[in-house]
C-alpha cells in the first residue's frame, strides 16, 4: 500500500537502458510507434524487473503488449500532453496478476470497488505490486490470498508466465467488491471482444443470460446474478467508463486460450 517500497521496471534495448519513466511507453521502447507489441526477455534482476531485447541469466521470453490507446503512448505522440510535475520523475512499478484456472476449467476474476478513482467496477484478475525480495510467484500467491482469501499450498498447482501488459494504475486499499468463477464459453466470448475496435470478435454464439457472482460488503458476502452482457462491454472511447472486463485481462485470456490449444 502507500509508502511501501516497490520493485521498479528497467528497460534495456540496443545495449542502453535504465529505469522506465512513468510518462514513457515501456512497450514503445521495443517496437515501432505504429505497433503495440514486442517479444522481450524479462525477469527479476538485482532488485529490479528487467525487460531486455536480449536474453540474460534467469530471464524468460514473453509477449509485451500495450493497448492502442495507452496513455503513455499518447504522451510520446503528443508532447503537449505534459505530465504534472509530481509524476515526471516517477518510475514504473512491476506487478503480478493471477489468472487462476480451476480443475473444472473455470477462471477467477474480481471486480474493482466502485469507490476507486481509477477503473472502478472493472473486472480483473487478483494481483498487485512486486515488493523487494519477493519472487513473482510469491507475489501472486500473496495477492490471491489477500484479495480473495484463497491460499494455494505448494504442490497443489502449476504455473507459467502468460505475458506482459503495460498499464497505468494506482494501488488502493479495499479494491475488491465482488468475485466470479467464469465458465470457458463466457471466457472465450470475453476474449473475443476488443477495446478500441468496432464490433465483436468471433466468440461462442450461445451464452447464459446471466452469470453468478459473489458480492462483498462490510466483511460479508452474498450471491447474485449479473447479466453476461456486462462482461462483454468494451471500454468507451469517451465519457464515463462502464462495468466491464479490463483490456489487459482480455489480453491475458487470449494468451490463456492459446496455451490451452498448445497443450492439445
Amino acid at each position: 500500500m502507500a509508502g511501501l517500497a516497490r520493485v521498479l521496471v528497467h528497460v534495456r534495448c540496443g545495449g542502453a537502458g535504465g529505469p522506465a519513466r512513468f510518462g514513457q511507453s515501456v512497450t514503445g521502447t521495443f517496437c515501432p510507434a505504429h505497433e503495440d507489441a514486442a517479444v522481450v526477455s524479462c525477469g527479476l534482476d538485482r532488485g529490479r524487473f528487467l525487460l531486455s531485447d536480449v536474453a540474460f541469466p534467469g530471464s524468460a521470453t514473453a509477449l509485451l503488449k500495450r493497448p492502442s490507446f495507452c496513455p503513455a503512448k499518447r504522451l510520446g505522440e503528443q508532447p503537449e500532453l505534459a505530465l504534472p510535475a509530481e509524476l515526471r520523475g516517477r518510475g514504473v512499478a512491476a506487478g503480478v496478476a493471477v489468472l487462476l484456472q480451476a480443475s473444472t476449467g473455470r477462471v477467477l476474476l474480481t471486480r474493482r470497488a466502485g469507490t476507486l478513482s481509477i477503473f472502478p467496477n472493472v473486472w480483473v484478475p487478483p494481483g498487485g505490486h512486486v515488493e523487494p525480495d519477493e519472487e513473482l510467484l510469491d507475489v501472486g500467491l500473496r495477492e490471491l490470498e489477500e484479495e480473495t482469501g484463497l491460499r494455494l499450498e505448494a504442490g497443489t498447482f502449476s504455473w507459467r508466465m502468460l505475458g506482459l501488459w503495460e498499464a497505468r494504475m494506482c494501488p488502493s486499499e479495499s479494491e475488491v467488491s465482488a468475485y466470479a468463477w467464469l465458465e470457458p464459453p463466457v471466457l472465450e466470448a470475453i476474449a473475443a471482444t476488443e477495446d478500441g475496435a468496432e464490433g465483436l470478435g468471433n466468440g461462442p454464439s450461445t451464452l447464459p443470460a446471466t452469470v453468478g457472482i459473489t458480492e462483498l460488503s462490510n466483511g460479508s458476502s452474498s450471491t447474485t446474478q449479473l447479466p453476461t452482457s456486462t462482461f462483454l462491454n468494451t471500454a468507451p472511447a469517451e465519457g464515463e467508463d462502464v462495468e466491464r472486463v479490463s483490456t489487459g485481462t482480455k489480453f491475458a485470456l487470449r494468451l490463456w486460450l492459446e496455451s490451452l490449444g498448445e497443450r492439445g
